[in-house]
């Protein structure tokens, strides 16, 4: 479809809007719109944003397909609760302030949320029309609706207000996603808030787990800046643990409340033979070294180690095995193979990213899983040993139990393996703070209002759900940043 055909199409849509004939069959009649991405065959030698983002009369015919259901079943799929008919109606009537304006009651990182949380499990998942047609890739794009007037505002909203000084200081312990909601958060109400982040950069995840072809580092540092606008102090290289514990924050440095919202960053391995050779990576390494110390950028002056490599095998199956295969890719390499030991089906990647990667020609070897990682005399990666798999019966998660295949090894020439199969709590918080208390994963234990056992100090993210989400990590730190608000104002009364 033709630019002008879109604008044909929408206003004669809009037109029976008007005069009040527009009927759910017109919605679901109106196409889906595609997302403008750059060529994959361009796109595999840059680190460019892929997905374009949606022009006003895309954004505008998207917005027209919500059938504005009374129940509105898509909010019940969303972690904060935004009110997606209302700011979805807002885009179709060309009210794009209005629209950001409902979005930001509830999320404050709307361009964040709309690259890369999964909609297609949560708020579209629910969608009436996407139910309609019993295909969630046919529901309303909730996600690029938001990307699309979260890119329009360009950070020009202004800094929120802040409510005059209470005297009460927060700590805020690490700069992701969860980190910026609580921090802003709290420093609306008044208090003196300073955010704690171990890197030389704040930002968390999205500086240094999700890669600039998905996630513009440029976002992120905007919402950075209206943080510091807004009077909140921010100290990188910082350990809390080690530079200074939780205890050390309040007991010597006179913080009121900290919150802990440090992610979940502690790599797991698979704990086979060969996974200590040259030119095995975690992807956590891989990917920090790449996105947040620019090793992708060879013309930049960055003197960041990172494996030349040619062919590479990425071993997971999730989003961050898929960014890590395409950023291989970025990076030059030759072949870049996806093993993963389920099918297709059982994949937890986002099937954008699953396409994304395809694209690209990135192979994937499913059913497929590493025995052992082969070197040479100098303990360099030159193989990976797998065994073929087959699905038996369905295991804890709901998905079929891959089951090995016995005598089918066989041999895949690399000279980079790069492990993608999660990540834990890191040990350091736990090892330094005594009155916290903890799941046999790590995790932190909270309650509803993410408070921890240890008064004045709250935790959210990751670092208590496990691997999650951007906006679930959000929605801890709002949870927490109302607790920390409410707590401080009982005590100064």
């Amino acid at each position: 479809m033709t630019h002008e055909e879109r604008q044909e199409l929408l206003e004669g849509l809009l037109a029976r809007q008007k005069a009040g004939t527009l009927k759910p069959k017109d919605r679901f009649d109106i196409p889906p719109q595609d997302m403008p991405e750059q060529d994959a065959t361009t796109r595999r030698r840059n680190v460019s944003e892929v997905a374009l983002g949606y022009t006003e009369t895309q954004a505008r015919l998207e917005a027209m397909r919500c059938l504005q259901c009374k129940t509105a079943p898509c909010v019940q799929g969303c972690p904060v609760g935004i009110r997606i008919k209302d700011f979805i109606t807002a885009i179709a009537d060309g009210h794009h302030d209005r629209a950001l304006d409902i979005i930001k009651e509830n999320s404050l990182l709307p361009a964040v949320c709309g690259r890369v949380c999964p909609q297609e499990v949560q708020c579209q998942e629910t969608c009436t029309v996407g139910l309609k047609f019993k295909d969630v890739s046919k529901a309303v794009s909730i996600g690029r609706l938001e990307r699309f007037v979260a890119d329009l505002d360009g950070n020009g909203a202004g800094v929120p207000a802040v409510a005059s000084p209470t005297g009460r200081k927060v700590a805020i312990v690490g700069s992701g996603p969860g980190g910026i909601v609580a921090a802003a958060d709290t420093r609306r109400a008044g208090h003196d808030v300073t955010v704690f982040e171990a890197f030389h950069k704040p930002g968390g995840v999205m500086v240094y787990g999700i890669p600039e072809f998905r996630l513009p580092k440029a976002i992120v540092h905007d919402e950075i800046e209206t943080l510091k606008k807004m009077g909140v102090r921010i100290v990188t290289n910082f350990i809390v643990g080690r530079t200074r514990t939780i205890e050390q924050l309040m007991k010597e440095d006179g913080f009121d409340a900290v919150y802990i919202g440090v992610g979940a960053g502690l790599p797991s391995f698979m704990g086979i033979e060969g996974e200590s050779l040259v030119g095995v990576y975690s992807a956590n390494e891989y990917l920090t070294r790449a996105n947040l110390m620019k090793a992708y950028d060879f013309g930049s002056g960055a003197d960041t180690p990172i494996a030349a490599s040619k062919r590479v095998a990425v071993v997971g199956g999730g989003n961050v095995a898929m960014d890590a295969a395409r950023t291989a890719v970025r990076l030059g390499a030759e072949k870049v193979y996806l093993i993963y030991r389920r099918t297709e089906k059982e994949m937890p990647a986002r099937v954008e990213e699953v396409h994304h990667a395809k694209q690209e020609g990135i192979e994937f070897h499913l059913l497929q899983s590493p025995k052992r990682i082969v070197g040479d005399e100098n303990s360099r990666a030159t193989a990976i040993e797998c065994l073929r798999y087959e699905l038996g019966e369905p295991d804890d998660s709901g998905r079929r139990r891959p089951v090995a295949v016995a005598g089918s090894e066989f041999l895949i020439d690399v000279d980079t393996v790069i492990i993608a199969i999660g990540n834990q709590a890191n040990p350091l918080i736990r090892q330094t703070t005594a009155g916290l208390e903890f799941n046999k994963w790590g995790n932190i234990v909270v309650d509803e209002h993410c408070r921890t056992p240890m008064p004045g100090v709250y935790a959210g993210g990751d670092i208590v759900l496990g691997a999650a989400t951007v906006i679930l990590a959000m929605g801890h730190g709002r949870i927490a940043a109302a607790a920390i608000n409410d707590d401080l104002a009982a005590k100064s009364q």
